[in-house]
Formats: structure tokens, C-alpha cells, sequence
């Protein structure tokens, strides 16, 4: 299971949200790149890269952030938050993302996200599905819809997604453990490669997700409120290699 650190980012800013709120933020670096810089020493390959001004303004904003972490660091950087056209992908890759996340631009225009799919590939668009109560929310959580996260799991699996990072928008920030039931369903019943977001606070969180089958974990808080050190994860990833 690839352990995938996150750095969100509110005017160019390293923040952390608690359930989306931005009323929330908590500034944790104002240098983004300092963490990632920090992630990688610590034998960190990947990380996810949230442009949250981006997912509030409905278009990409933070992409110099994206530019000089990829240009100065070797990590794998998937990137989200605000890719609502083609014009705001295109400069996603061209500034350094190896993968993007599409959510609110898949629930909101799904040919468009399936266009993406089929000219790119499922190696580099992946499927954001972030949920409150089951239902898909979207625009940096700011809005809700009434649509099943299983079923729009399921619908984007048979057309052609292969990973789908999943967030409980309730467990996100709360330190309090991810929602291991629902991400437990999502692998029964569908045939994704699933990314755990949200809520892990401990290491026996990633033993737990790893024993589920989830492909991959996005840890945010717990690092920078130092309840998980980047000396744990870099001694569990070699335990798990």
C-alpha cells in the first residue's frame, strides 16, 4: 500500500481543514515546499496536492505551488482541487502532475471527465470521490448532492476508471480514524483501486486499510499534528515492502 502524505494549499499556504470547513484552516508552513521537501528526505515517493482555492473558485489557482514542488522534488505528485476544463488539466500536467482528481467535474460534467479519461488514461485520471452521509459533495465540499458514492463509484469503474480516492468528509480532519466500513464495502463491490483518505490518526490505521486491499493512503493531519512522525512511515513502509 503506497503511503501518499497530503499538502493542501489556501493562498499558497500549507493548511489543514477539519471536515472541509474553511472557516477551519490551521496554517501549518507557509512554504509548501519545505514539507515536500521534508516528505521526500524522509523516503516519501508521493504525494497529494490540493489546490483548495482552486476547488472554491471553480478553476485551477495554485499551480506555481505545483511547479516548484515538481521542479525541485522528485515526488509523484497527484494533484486536485478546481480542474472544472480542459485548459485547467492541461496546465496541471504542464506544471508537474503526474496524475490529476477529478471529483466535482465528474459529478457535474461527466462526458467532459470521461473525454479526459479516454485521451489521457486511467494511469493519470483518477476519480475523486469524496462523500458526506454516503453523498457525493463537490466545489471543495461546498456543495452537496443526492448522489450515492457507491453508485457513482461503480458507474465510473464500468466506464473505465481504475482508482478512485475516496474521502468521508465527516472523518476528514477529526483524527478519529477512517470510515473502514464503507471503504471495506466499496472494494467488495466494485473492481477499483481504491486511495483511503481521511481520518487516520495512527499507524495501526495503515494496518488496517492495508488488510482491506485499499491501494494506497493519503495522510494529512496526523502528520503535521505529529501524531504519526515521518520516522514511522518511513519504518513501516520498509517493514511493508
Amino acid at each position: 500500500m503506497r503511503i501518499i502524505p497530503a499538502i493542501d494549499i489556501i493562498n499558497g499556504k500549507c493548511v489543514r481543514l477539519t471536515k472541509g470547513d474553511y472557516s477551519s484552516q490551521k496554517i501549518y508552513n507557509e512554504n509548501p515546499l519545505e514539507v515536500a521537501l521534508e516528505f521526500e528526505a524522509n523516503g516519501i515517493e508521493c504525494l497529494h496536492l490540493v489546490d483548495l482555492d482552486g476547488a472554491k473558485s471553480k478553476h485551477i489557482v495554485n499551480h506555481k505551488i505545483l511547479r516548484l514542488i515538481s521542479s525541485k522534488t522528485n515526488l509523484q505528485i497527484d494533484f486536485g482541487g478546481g480542474l472544472k476544463s480542459t485548459n485547467d488539466l492541461n496546465i496541471a500536467f504542464e506544471n508537474g502532475a503526474k496524475q490529476i482528481t477529478g471529483g466535482s467535474i465528474a459529478l457535474q460534467n461527466p462526458e467532459l471527465f470521461l473525454e479526459w479519461l479516454a485521451v489521457f488514461g486511467p494511469e493519470k485520471i483518477l476519480l475523486g470521490a469524496d462523500c458526506k452521509d454516503r453523498k457525493i459533495a463537490s466545489n471543495g465540499w461546498l456543495e452537496n448532492s443526492e448522489t450515492d458514492v457507491l453508485s457513482f463509484i461503480s458507474d465510473f469503474s464500468g466506464k473505465g476508471i481504475e482508482t478512485i480516492i475516496c474521502t468521508d468528509i465527516s472523518k476528514d480532519g477529526m483524527l478519529e480514524g477512517p470510515s473502514f466500513e464503507l471503504y471495506a464495502e466499496i472494494l467488495t463491490q466494485t473492481k477499483t483501486k481504491l486511495i483511503a483518505s481521511g481520518g487516520i490518526s495512527q499507524i495501526s490505521d495503515l494496518d488496517n486499510l492495508q488488510a482491506l486491499g485499499c491501494e494506497g493512503a493519503i495522510i494529512g493531519k496526523a502528520i503535521y499534528e505529529n501524531r504519526i512522525s515521518l520516522y514511522e512511515l518511513s519504518n513501516w513502509k520498509a517493514k511493508n515492502l
